[in-house]
């Protein structure tokens, strides 16, 4: 096992090394650049794996944490289950190791118009499936829906886009506006959900870090508020990755119901109001579920681990000029495209989702604080289209589908072959 890591690591500034001419070059490029850096090009050695369209698959990594909420009848201690869930999903989708303790790369693949990623987590919680669509490129804007349907605790499911949005100040800050609301059937309540903003650490070391920082907030429709204060490691004093979350009844901020502190990389505790300890949570030792993807032969040439296969190879492989000449061509093609639409006086139909006017419940949930609204920024909004996924699983189940391109049978809906 010593010998791995040592290994590992010794790989990593052999790369660190090799490129460090170009990231310092990339760098001074970021610091000059204006306008929103998620247009900007990275170099292909700082480039990962995956693409952002799989990200919304972070929310569901624990379904039975996402579901435990519909299991209890108190509207206060359901409140608390729903930070402790969404806690959960902060730790590796922000991690700057991957599970094996290797460093990971921290600029993901920018999605194309129309991506889409398909998957299912199924564990003790039952089946919990996963749409998740890239239903914008100008600006970029990821939607999805996650649900699970079991009898169990009567259905919840969890619906938003998120629209990030990156510049530099100092260093490279990430703002993530969009709307994330979970549902609970049986109590007919929605808990809205904003997201922290995002600053990256290391950029001169090449030690890169994302960090949280200000303030997000989780509020319920059966009157109760979570604020959640983000804060990273001073040059004095202070722990990387820290939060105090406070959760409060509507109306009554100064009087906190539960108190957790700690890091969300790593372990928290859980007070009532009254400061007693009722918990303490490691959040390395909770037991992730894979999600479940139909085999990379079997997908649609939109799903993104098929689209995006030759350039994830070559990332593996740390082959720069194979990933810089693979991405080459998914973007060219996506340029053509957008021409062809273009001449043609067309647009993009997305797959599963639809833009509307507004949103109600987000309207109505949106924490306002010092004159800023949280949960409820001003952008495009995306909602979920029963209509469109209905048809997709009709066509599926009047046996339109190809053998190739077959979906699973937990009803995530067949594809056509038209891309």
């Amino acid at each position: 096992m010593s010998f791995t890591v040592s290994s590992t690591r010794c790989d990593e500034k052999q790369v660190e090394q090799q490129h460090k001419s170009a990231w310092f070059q990339f760098i001074k490029s970021v610091a000059t650049f204006k306008g929103d850096l998620t247009s900007l090009t990275a170099p292909p050695f700082l480039l990962a794996p995956q693409s952002i369209v799989e990200y919304s698959a972070y929310w569901a990594e624990h379904p039975s944490l996402l579901i435990a909420p519909a299991a209890e009848p108190s509207a206060e201690k359901r409140a608390l289950l729903v930070l402790q869930w969404f806690l959960s999903t902060l730790r590796h989708q922000h991690a700057s190791r991957d599970a094996d303790g290797r460093r990971k790369k921290m600029k993901p693949l920018n999605p194309f118009l129309g991506e889409i990623f398909l998957g299912r987590w199924v564990d003790g919680a039952g089946t919990t499936q996963l749409i998740s669509e890239q239903v914008s490129h100008h600006p970029p804007a990821t939607a999805y829906r996650i649900w699970n349907d079991d009898d169990a605790h009567g259905g919840v499911r969890l619906e938003g886009y998120v629209v990030p949005r990156a510049y530099f100040s100092s260093t490279i800050n990430i703002e993530r506006r969009g709307r994330n609301v979970l549902h609970l059937d049986r109590y007919g309540e929605d808990h809205c959900i904003s997201m922290p903003p995002v600053h990256v650490d290391g950029l001169v070391t090449l030690q890169i870090a994302p960090e949280l920082s200000g303030t997000s907030y989780i509020r319920s429709s059966s009157g109760f508020t979570t604020r959640i204060q983000y804060s990273c490691k001073g040059w004095l004093r202070g722990k990387s990755n820290s939060f105090v979350a406070t959760v409060y009844r509507d109306g009554n901020e100064k009087e906190a119901l539960y108190v957790l502190e700690g890091q969300w990389s790593d372990s928290y505790t859980v007070k009532n109001g009254k400061g007693v300890l009722l918990d303490t949570v490691n959040l390395g030792s909770l037991q992730r579920t894979p999600v479940q993807v139909a085999p990379v032969e079997r997908q649609h040439p939109l799903e993104t681990r098929r689209a995006w296969q030759h350039v994830v190879n070559a990332i593996n492989t740390n082959d720069i000029f194979a990933v810089g000449h693979e991405k080459s061509k998914i973007e060219n093609a996506q340029r053509a495209l957008r021409k062809e639409e273009k001449a043609a006086g067309q647009t993009w139909e997305r797959r599963y989702f639809t833009e509307v006017e507004e949103d109600p419940v987000m309207g109505s949930l949106a924490v306002k604080t010092n004159g800023a609204t949280h949960g409820n920024e001003k952008c495009m909004v995306w909602k979920f289209d029963d209509g469109k996924y209905r048809r997709i699983i009709e066509g599926q189940r009047s046996g339109i589908k190809s053998p190739t391109h077959s979906r699973f049978d937990s009803g995530v809906g067949f594809l056509d072959d038209e891309v």
